[in-house]
C-alpha cells in the first residue's frame, strides 16, 4: 500500500505543480525567447536589432554580441515596447562576416533567443541560441535545415513550458484514459490549431487575446468537470477528436499570439508554421506517453489507488483552470 501512495503521488506531482505556480503560470500562453536581427544594409553596414522581454520597469537593456570585425557605426536606438525593452544600432563591418561568431550570452540568461541573420541578395539564416549555447556561427550558405530545427524546438518548448495547453493536453489523457484515442484526439487537437495558427499568420482571422486566454482556461475547466465525474459517460468520452478539434481551434489563437511574439522568418513562413506545429505534436506525445506510462504502472501496483489519484489530480487541474479562467476575465 505504501508503494501504491508513492505511485499515486508521482502521478499527481506534475498536476499538481500548476497548482502551486499561479502567479507564473495566469499568462502561460506567452512564449517570448529574446528577438534579435542582424540585417545587412550595404556592403559594410549592417543592422542590429533586439527585443528584449523584461519582467519589470526596473530592467535594463542587455546587448547582443555582434562579430568581432564589427564596431558599432550609428546611435544607440533604445524604446519601451509591451513589456519588453526594444534596442538598435547600426555597426560596421571590415571585411565578410561569414563564418563570424554572433551571441547573445547575456541575453539568454533567462530564457532563449531566436537570431535572424539578413545578408543581402542572399537566404535568411535562422539560429536559435541558448544558455548553453549562446553563440551562432553566420554562414557563408546557410543550410536549408536551420528554420526547421530552430521552430520544432520552439514548438517542442512551449507545449512543455506552456501550463494551460500542457494541463489540457493531461486532462484530456487522464479522461480518454486509451492509448490511441488519446493519441487521435491529440492529434485532432494539434490539426484544430495548427488550422487556426495559420489562418491568423496569413491574415485571414484573427481574436482579441484576452478573451482567447479565457477560452482556453474555459477549456481546461470543462475537462477537469468532466474528469471529476468518474468513469461515466461524458462528452469527451463519446467524442474525444471533436472536442479536442474543437477547443484546438481556440488555442490556435493562443499559439499565434506567441509566434507573433517571436516573429517568423521572411521566405520561411511555411516551413517554421508546420516544423513549429511537429515541434508542438512532438512534445504532446511525450507528455501523453509520460501520463500513460505512470497510469499504467498504478493500475498494475494498486488498481484501488487510481480512482482517487485521479479525482485528486482533477481537482487540482479544475481549480488551476478556474483560478486562470477569472484572472483572465477581471486582469
Amino acid at each position: 500500500m505504501r508503494a501504491a501512495n508513492c505511485l499515486a503521488a508521482l502521478l499527481l506531482a506534475a498536476l499538481l505543480g500548476a497548482a502551486f505556480a499561479w502567479p507564473d503560470s495566469a499568462r502561460a500562453d506567452e512564449l517570448r525567447p529574446v528577438a534579435i536581427s542582424f540585417t545587412q544594409l550595404d556592403e559594410n553596414r549592417w543592422r542590429l536589432d533586439w527585443k528584449q522581454p523584461v519582467a519589470s520597469p526596473a530592467a535594463r537593456l542587455a546587448f547582443p554580441t555582434p562579430p568581432d570585425n564589427c564596431r558599432m557605426a550609428g546611435e544607440l536606438v533604445v524604446r519601451s515596447g509591451a513589456a519588453a525593452l526594444i534596442g538598435g544600432v547600426e555597426v560596421e563591418c571590415d571585411g565578410s562576416v561569414a563564418d563570424r561568431r554572433i551571441g547573445a550570452r547575456d541575453l539568454v540568461v533567462a530564457g532563449d533567443a531566436l537570431l535572424r541573420v539578413v545578408p543581402l541578395g542572399r537566404a535568411v539564416q535562422t539560429h536559435r541560441l541558448t544558455a548553453s549555447e549562446p553563440e551562432a556561427t553566420i554562414a557563408g550558405i546557410p543550410a536549408a535545415a536551420q528554420v526547421w530545427r530552430s521552430y520544432f524546438g520552439l514548438g517542442v518548448e512551449h507545449i512543455l513550458e506552456g501550463w494551460d495547453h500542457l494541463l489540457f493536453v493531461i486532462a484530456l489523457v487522464l479522461l480518454v484514459a486509451r492509448g490511441w484515442t488519446v493519441v487521435k484526439a491529440a492529434t485532432a487537437f494539434t490539426l484544430a490549431h495548427s488550422l487556426t495558427l495559420a489562418a491568423v499568420t496569413f491574415g485571414y482571422a484573427g481574436l482579441p487575446s484576452r478573451p482567447v486566454e479565457a477560452l482556453i482556461a474555459l477549456s481546461i475547466v470543462f475537462l477537469a468537470v468532466e474528469l471529476a465525474r468518474g468513469d461515466g459517460e461524458t462528452l469527451t468520452r463519446r467524442l474525444p477528436w471533436a472536442v479536442a478539434f474543437g477547443f484546438g481551434l481556440f488555442h490556435g489563437f493562443g499559439f499565434a499570439g506567441a509566434l507573433r511574439e517571436i516573429g517568423l522568418p521572411e521566405g520561411e513562413v511555411p516551413a517554421a508554421l508546420v516544423t513549429f506545429n511537429l515541434g508542438v505534436e512532438a512534445g504532446q506525445l511525450l507528455v501523453i506517453a509520460a501520463v500513460l506510462a505512470l497510469r499504467r504502472v498504478l493500475q498494475r501496483v494498486s488498481p484501488h489507488a487510481e480512482p482517487p489519484a485521479v479525482r485528486l489530480a482533477a481537482y487540482a487541474i479544475g481549480i488551476t483552470g478556474s483560478y486562470w479562467l477569472f484572472d483572465r476575465i477581471i486582469a
